[in-house]
């Protein structure tokens, strides 16, 4: 799984917890028996949800910081071709910048 598509998992659950707070705060005057059930799955799927969040926010950072070590050493081990990258990735967005 890319860093990218695991930042819109992460994005998407954050969404799908609001909703079901959300839902769960509305219902909570609605009486029954089988309301309840529904209300006390709907409140363990939350906190499943929840724990699993925290997990892919977790391996998200994790892959960031890993990358950002690896950038690190190359830039260490390589500097001069380091420099040639970043003058070339300048010359490239100046050249499209000012064809606008």
């Amino acid at each position: 799984m890319t860093i990218p598509s695991t930042e819109r998992i992460v994005e998407d659950l954050r969404r799908v917890v609001e909703d079901a707070e959300l839902l769960l705060r509305d219902t909570a005057s609605l009486a029954g028996e089988r309301v309840d059930e529904a209300r006390g799955r709907a409140a363990e799927s939350l906190h499943a949800a929840r724990d699993r969040l925290a997990m892919l926010e977790e391996e998200v950072l994790g892959k960031a910081r890993d990358a950002a070590k690896d950038a690190e050493r190359y830039v260490r081990d390589n500097p001069w071709q380091s420099v040639g990258l970043a003058a070339g990735i300048g010359l490239i967005i100046g050249v499209l910048t000012s064809r606008r």
